[in-house]
C-alpha cells in the first residue's frame, strides 16, 4: 500500500545517501501515487508530497520521458485561469496474470491504468500438472498477444497459487487442490514464456490489491480474510507493509487452531478455522452442488430452513472466535472479509461483531472495523498485476 508522508520527500539526506538517491526515491514515490490514483493533478501531487512545484514539474517531466505517465490539461468548471494539469499512468504497459484452477487456467492482460485488456480461459485436465498449466498459459498468451497493439509492452507475469509459495525461490511448496509439491514453477513458466515470472500465494496477492485499491485503502494495519473453494486464506498488512515471514509463508490465517475438533482442513490440520468454517458444508446444507460464489452468497442470505440457519449461525460463531484471535495477535485497524465469508458476515453482522468483541482483549477490539472487501472477482488480476509492476514502481529509471 502506498502511504506518502511529507518527510519521506523533503527530509534531509541521510548518511550513505546522495542527491541522486533522493531524486530516485522521489521519482518512485511520485510514480506510485500516480499508479494508485490512475490520474492525479499536479497540484495534488504537490500537496501530498510536500515538494515544491518546480521539483514536481521536473519529476513529472522525467516520468513522461520514460513513457510511464502522460499529461493532459482539464478546464476547471466555474474557475477562471489556467486549466488544471493532470498526470495519468501509462496505458500501454501490461502485466500478464495467471490463475490456475481445478480444471482450467485463467490468463489476463492488465494495464498499469487498471484496464483488463484481454482474458482467456483454457480448459485443462482435473488437477493439472505444472507442465499442463504451462501449456495452457502459453496458448492463452498467444491469444492475448493478438489483441494487444504493437506499441503495448508486456513486462512480466504473475501467478496466483492457492497454497504455500516460497517467494524467495519463486516455487510452490504445497498446493493441495492442484496436488503439487515442491515445484519450481516460476522458473518453469519463465523458461517457457521468455518473460520474468513471479509467483505468490493468492491470499497475499488479494490482500495487496485490496489494501491499495479496495476497501483497505487509507488503512495502515489490515487483515484480509478470504473464503473460497480452496479453503480460507488471506494476508496481513502492518504499518503499510504486507507481512511475508521468513520464506514467504505468512498469512496462512485459515490454519489457526480453534478447538479440539477432529475436522481437518486442506492441509490435514484438525480444529482449524478452515476446517470448521467449511464452504462445502455450507453448500450441502443449502442444497447446492458445487455452486458459483454468487449463487452461494445469495443462498446464505436467503436461507430460511431451520437446519440451514443453524449451520450458518454455527459458522458465524466460529468465524467470530477466529477473528477475535486475529484481533488479539495483530491489533488491526480493519478486517476485510471476502469470498463466502462476506455473506456470512452480512447474514448476521450483529452476532458476529458482538461475539468477536466478547472474545477479544479490550485494547485491541476498541477501534477495529470489520468490512466486506470491495474488488470482487477481479481481485487476483488487480493484485497480480501490481506484483508485476512493483519493480518498475520502485525503480522507474531502470525502465530506460
Amino acid at each position: 500500500m502506498v502511504k506518502v508522508e511529507s518527510q519521506s520527500f523533503a527530509g534531509s539526506i541521510g548518511r550513505g545517501a546522495n542527491r541522486d538517491d533522493l531524486r530516485q526515491s522521489n521519482l518512485s514515490n511520485l510514480l506510485k501515487l500516480v499508479y494508485q490514483n490512475r490520474t492525479i493533478s499536479r497540484s495534488d501531487l504537490t500537496s501530498m508530497t510536500g515538494l515544491n512545484r518546480s521539483t514536481i514539474s521536473d519529476l513529472v517531466g522525467e516520468l513522461v520521458g520514460l513513457k510511464l505517465v502522460s499529461e493532459s490539461e482539464t478546464a476547471q468548471a466555474g474557475r477562471v485561469g489556467r486549466p488544471s494539469s493532470n498526470v495519468s499512468i501509462a496505458e500501454n504497459i501490461f502485466a500478464i496474470t495467471v490463475v490456475p484452477r481445478y480444471h482450467s487456467t485463467i490468463v489476463s492482460a492488465v494495464s498499469m491504468s487498471g484496464e483488463l485488456k484481454a482474458r482467456a480461459r483454457i480448459a485443462t485436465p482435473i488437477h493439472p500438472s505444472p507442465e499442463e498449466v504451462c501449456d495452457a498459459t502459453e496458448v492463452a498468451l498467444s491469444q492475448i498477444r493478438k489483441q494487444l497493439k504493437k506499441t503495448d509492452r508486456i513486462i512480466g507475469v504473475s501467478v496466483a497459487i492457492s497454497g504455500q509459495v516460497d517467494v524467495r525461490n519463486n516455487s510452490v511448496r504445497i498446493c493441495s487442490f492442484l496436488k503439487w509439491t515442491e515445484v519450481p514453477f516460476g522458473a518453469l513458466l519463465s523458461e517457457r514464456l521468455g518473460l520474468p515470472v513471479q509467483i505468490d500465494n493468492d491470499g497475499s496477492i488479494a490482500c495487496l490489491a485490496e489494501s491499495t485499491f479496495g476497501a483497505g485503502r487509507g488503512f495502515s494495519d489490515i487483515i484480509y480474510l478470504f473464503g473460497g473453494t480452496g479453503g480460507i486464506g488471506g494476508g496481513v498488512v502492518i504499518e503499510d507493509k504486507l507481512i511475508r515471514g521468513y520464506r514467504g509463508y505468512a498469512g496462512e490465517l485459515g490454519h489457526i487452531r480453534l478447538t479440539d475438533s477432529k475436522a481437518v482442513d486442506s492441509l490435514g490440520l484438525s480444529g482449524t478455522l478452515e476446517a470448521l468454517v467449511n464452504r462445502e458444508q455450507l453448500a450441502e446444507a443449502l442444497g447446492l452442488d458445487d455452486p458459483e460464489d454468487d449463487e452461494l452468497a445469495s443462498a446464505i442470505l436467503e436461507a430460511s430452513s431451520p437446519r440451514a440457519r443453524r449451520i450458518i449461525d454455527k459458522k458465524i460463531d466460529v468465524l467470530a472466535i477466529g477473528l477475535a484471535n486475529l484481533v488479539n495477535i495483530f491489533n488491526p485497524q480493519v478486517i476485510l472479509l471476502a469470498g463466502f465469508l462476506q455473506p456470512l458476515f452480512q447474514a448476521n453482522d450483529y452476532s458476529l461483531l458482538s461475539k468477536m468483541r466478547h472474545s477479544a482483549v479490550a485494547g485491541s477490539r476498541e477501534h477495529v472495523q470489520v468490512r466486506t472487501a470491495a474488488l470482487g472477482s477481479r481481485i487476483l488480476e488487480i493484485g497480480g498485476a501490481q506484483l508485476v509492476f512493483q519493480d518498475l514502481l520502485n525503480n522507474p529509471a531502470a525502465s530506460k
